[in-house]
């Protein structure tokens, strides 16, 4: 790294998911301009000038990752794992998959046999993931299923479950856990691991967001002191930066990013709504005839 490119990414090989809208997006152009060779991994096509690559890809389907993997180059520097759903307007298992299971056989099937010493893989959850260290039990036998088809045998096998944005909170502590795990294991290659947890942030999503916390004053109250949405761009900042050569000594983080609401929680200045389990029948259902009034 020399002095004028202190984040080191000239020339680097980085990969985005979910680059065609929102934090992916603005993680793709950012990482662009500092130099890297981005291939842009997403469902619709990634407008930026200057990539490598605008692969599209479903996420939610491992076919279609192993099509894309073709058009990436053998040797990944740096991977960034930013696209998701909601579970607004999708299933369960759509939903689950690209939240989790993607990122999960990307990192087995790709990032480890392409990533040498001093690659990053920077997750991107939700605080959607937080609590997830509480909950490792429910937690463990999807992060820990061998295989793609394992896990999605082991998601059929847990209670029915409606509304399907629980596969967001389920998915997004499933990563987090796994992002956990990861560091450990791949730290002996010489590979950091890190996750971003970004808070309520303007992107496509926000409407889906809005509607499932009951609407934009309850959104906004998730919001910490700036009782905003963030912009794309301010999430951007911190996802570059974790995978960076400016955080070389950061693996094993999660990176919470929302302006203090995390810590107003911890500081029991307002009510940790998503300390729950997220596949109990009993949470479900009372979870369930909460969004329908919600939804009246």
């Amino acid at each position: 790294m020399n002095d004028t490119d202190i984040f080191g990414y000239t020339g680097k090989v980085c990969v985005v998911t979910g680059s065609s809208n929102g934090m992916g997006l603005a993680t793709a152009k950012l990482l662009v301009s500092l130099g890297a060779q981005v291939y842009a991994v997403s469902r619709s096509s990634t407008k930026v000038e200057g990539l490598a690559a605008d692969i599209l890809c479903d996420l939610s389907k491992k076919a279609s990752i192993d099509e894309a993997f073709v058009k990436i180059p053998e040797k990944i520097d740096c991977f960034f794992g930013v696209a998701g759903l909601s579970g607004s307007k999708t299933d369960y298992q759509t939903t689950f998959h690209c939240d989790f299971t993607s990122n999960k056989y990307i990192t087995e099937q790709y990032l480890r046999p392409r990533m040498g010493r001093g690659g990053s893989i920077t997750f991107v959850s939700s605080t959607a993931g937080l609590n997830w260290e509480k909950h490792q039990k429910e937690q463990n036998r999807i992060v820990h299923a061998p295989t793609w088809e394992e896990t999605d045998h082991a998601l059929g096998r847990l209670p029915a479950i409606s509304p399907p944005n629980f596969a967001y909170i389920f998915a997004k502590r499933c990563l987090s856990q796994y992002a956990a795990e990861q560091a450990l294991a791949l730290g002996k290659a010489g590979i950091r691991v890190n996750n971003v947890m970004p808070g309520a942030t303007d992107t496509g999503l926000k409407d889906e967001f809005e509607k499932m916390a009951g609407g934009k004053e309850a959104l906004l109250n998730e919001t910490g002191v700036s009782h905003r949405l963030a912009s794309p761009e301010e999430m951007a900042g911190p996802i570059v930066f974790l995978g960076s050569e400016m955080s070389s000594f950061i693996s094993g983080v999660d990176l919470c990013v929302d302006s203090a609401d995390r810590t107003e929680k911890i500081l029991k200045m307002k009510k940790d709504n998503m300390n729950i389990p997220a596949t109990s029948p009993l949470v479900l259902s009372i979870a369930k005839k909460t969004m329908a009034q919600k939804i009246k």
